[in-house]
């Protein structure tokens, strides 16, 4: 009788441990691929489900956002600049029996195709199209990175280059280039103020020219502001047109004074 009890104890253990190794759950953010008897017949969760004990296996497969840094790539340009980039990418699985069954490892699988396509594309742009183009860049990994990815179940969101060394010789280049185009746009700057100034100077001209009275109040003006700065010299601007009725008088008298005839000391009357 106590050999049939310890029987059934040892039963009931048997049946708890296979229960227990039968029962799995699977939280929101995870998938179970159930292989049995080495086939696939899907993916399970999220919560609470059985397996058959040692028929089915299962294999959990994260559904989250993974954030994975691409190492420093030494990178030669378009127009032969070697820079060091790095950058990150962002991608979560869509389809848990695919991303175990086509590849090994799609983590793995995804950084080194990552890696890869960022040498082949920043090979074929210009550094300035590198510094400038960052967004169209990006945009062009990322496109390239999911269609490698697709077959395995993984989609690629986002690639972004997250910064761009440069060689201590390019950056003095880039330097001197800078400090060139900032003197080559305040030299155009100065140039184009020069002739707004020498063209409002000549409209003013014109207007002074038409009304003699206020270039009298602007000569007067001059001199108030003169007077205010306690110079031991002053000035008294004459009018043009007075200097001019002068010099009409003298051209006049010498005029006259050659049409008068001259008369000989030594003739006799």
């Amino acid at each position: 009788m106590a050999e049939f009890g310890f029987g059934w104890v040892v039963a009931a253990l048997v049946l708890l441990i296979l229960m227990w190794a039968s029962v799995r759950i699977v939280p929101e953010y995870e998938r179970g691929v159930i292989f049995r008897l080495g086939r696939v017949i899907g993916a399970k969760g999220p919560g609470l489900f059985f397996l058959i004990p040692i028929v089915d296996r299962m294999v959990r497969v994260s559904l989250r956002t993974v954030t994975m840094d691409i190492p420093p790539q030494d990178v030669i340009t378009k127009d032969n600049v070697t820079v060091k980039v790095n950058a990150v990418t962002y991608f979560h699985v869509i389809d848990p029996v695919r991303s175990v069954v086509a590849i090994e490892n799609h983590i793995v699988g995804t950084s080194q195709i990552a890696q890869t396509t960022l040498r082949s594309i920043l090979g074929q742009v210009e550094l300035d199209e590198l510094l400038t183009k960052r967004d169209e860049i990006n945009q062009r990994l990322q496109q390239i990175v999911d269609e490698v990815t697709d077959p395995w179940g993984v989609k690629v969101t986002h690639v972004e280059i997250k910064d761009v060394e440069l060689p201590d010789t390019m950056r003095r280049a880039m330097a001197k280039q800078a400090e060139a185009e900032r003197e080559r746009r305040a030299k155009v700057i100065h140039a184009l103020g020069e002739f707004e100034a020498v063209a409002d100077l000549g409209r003013a001209a014109v207007v002074l020219e038409q009304h003699p009275a206020a270039m009298q109040l602007r000569v007067l003006a001059t001199m108030a502001e003169v007077a205010t700065e306690r110079n031991s010299t002053l000035i008294f601007p004459l009018p043009i047109e007075l200097m001019r009725l002068v010099d009409t008088l003298r051209t006049k008298l010498d005029q006259q004074a050659a049409q008068i005839p001259r008369q000989d000391p030594t003739s006799s009357v």
